[in-house]
């Protein structure tokens, strides 16, 4: 489970972020690649948008759900 405490600084403020559990799969950011994106130090994945219509929240809950290490909170 994602821990807000351990978020990366690069995430956009919004409910959506990615912590330091993160491996870097890339599944977070094929699934949804209008919100999740590489960190420009090619260590992790980070959200860069903010989903906006149900459409985008729900691409970003598949995201979290799929996350094999569960890296990516809704809570932030």
């Amino acid at each position: 489970m994602a821990n807000v405490a351990e978020k990366y600084d690069d995430n956009v403020p919004g409910p959506f972020y990615v912590d330091k559990q993160c491996i870097l799969c890339h599944l977070c950011s094929d699934i949804a690649p209008g919100h999740f994106k590489e960190s420009e130090d090619g260590d992790h994945d980070f959200v860069h948008t903010q989903p906006s219509t149900d459409e985008e929240i729900a691409l970003c809950l598949e995201a979290m759900e799929q996350c094999p290490v569960e890296a990516i909170g809704a809570d932030g």
